[in-house]
């Protein structure tokens, strides 16, 4: 990396390091090649926008959304459209639902990962 890093990367790793209970809780069972031996990374740069959990070899990305996302929406759904657009599958989860019920969640995400 160059001395002067980009905007986008410090925001990345400021992410990480500020990251939701729910965040963390998904993270630590996704880190490590814990699900199926899929590898994730988490708060990662694609293109202009950061996801919160992304496999790169299966183009799966997992974001989390918290109360504010209900006033974005249309943010939201142009961003997953763009992703999409370059080959991604973007699935969403709300925060409350990772905390209520994380097998689920993690359920879910494993059978996306395995869809082929």
């Amino acid at each position: 990396m160059t001395e002067e890093q980009s905007p986008q990367i410090d925001n990345a790793r400021s992410l990480r390091r500020n990251s939701t209970n729910a965040e963390k809780l998904l993270w630590k069972h996704l880190r490590m090649r814990q699900i199926g031996d899929y590898k994730f990374r988490r708060q990662q740069p694609i293109g202009t926008y950061i996801v919160d959990l992304v496999c790169q070899d299966k183009k799966l990305i997992v974001e989390l959304d918290g109360g504010q996302h209900s006033e974005q929406v249309d943010y939201d759904e142009r961003r997953t459209a763009w992703l999409q657009s370059i080959g991604y599958r973007v699935l969403r989860f709300w925060n409350h639902e990772v905390l209520a019920a994380p097998e689920a969640v993690l359920a879910k995400i494993l059978a996306e990962l395995e869809k082929d």
